[in-house]
């Protein structure tokens, strides 16, 4: 993707720009749950595929948050955004932070759907062994998404968000991002941002929990807000979609260009 645009889907025509990142286990098409309740005259949002997953499979690496963000840049450009800003679900929170290390002048306004923190996932060696072996496993993969979601959740549901990651993403970029996202620690670039930055975490997420996020988003991010959604774990994209979205609008409306934000 050297001198291509990351393939991506634009929803909306408003002036606010929102890049939209995914995370591990999805492309782009994860967002599709807000696209018809989006205030597409407030904003237009631009899903992109992060390299190995949905249409940008078979693409190399390296497959690191840095290669999404600038990714994400170069979508920006292309887009004609010198100002937008970004939402990210997980790997893609992570990745939208990198965005802001690159570029911080060009970010409005920051929100992480269950956010990996930019000093990583804090994973101990089992854990980290046991994310490792659903690069070919689709029973772990199954089994993260189950506890990541407080084990509540019904099977079919759970089954078919494995065949949606198996289908969506490349095997290699799968593995490859891993260690970057759970062990890269780049929070030194973003540290005392002046960006506004709302983390949503999901009550029965015990992966990227409130606490987590109290101890490294919000000591990161001096403009930086928590906000615990309820009835859900780490995928409220899946979960609770309208509730999501609202807290999402209602949060980057004040940034949208003139606005006094």
């Amino acid at each position: 993707m050297r001198n291509a645009v990351a393939p991506h889907t634009l929803h909306g025509s408003g002036r606010h720009g929102v890049i939209a990142l995914h995370g591990w286990f999805s492309d782009r098409s994860s967002y599709l749950p807000l696209f018809p309740y989006l205030d597409t005259g407030g904003f237009t949002w631009a899903a992109m595929d992060q390299r190995g997953y949905g249409e940008a499979r078979g693409l190399p690496g390296p497959y690191t948050t840095e290669r999404i963000a600038r990714d994400a840049l170069a979508l920006a450009g292309h887009l004609g955004w010198d100002t937008f800003s970004l939402v990210g679900h997980s790997m893609g929170g992570k990745a939208a932070q990198h965005v802001l290390a690159l570029a911080p002048d060009r970010v409005r306004a920051l929100v992480g759907i269950s956010p990996v923190p930019a000093s990583g996932a804090g994973l101990d060696d089992a854990a980290r062994r046991f994310f490792a072996s659903a690069a070919d496993d689709p029973d772990a993969r199954r089994a993260i998404i189950s506890t990541t979601t407080g084990d509540r959740l019904p099977g079919p549901w759970l089954d078919h968000m494995v065949r949606l990651s198996l289908a969506n993403s490349d095997r290699e970029a799968f593995a490859a991002y891993l260690p970057d996202w759970a062990g890269e620690d780049f929070s030194p670039l973003v540290r005392g941002s002046s960006v506004p930055a709302l983390a949503l975490a999901g009550a029965h997420d015990p992966a990227i929990s409130a606490d987590a996020l109290r101890a490294t988003w919000l000591r990161h991010y001096p403009r930086g807000t928590l906000d615990v959604l309820p009835d859900t774990g780490h995928y409220a994209i899946d979960e609770t979609p309208l509730a999501l979205l609202a807290r999402i609008e209602n949060f980057l409306a004040p940034f949208t260009p003139g606005t006094n934000g």
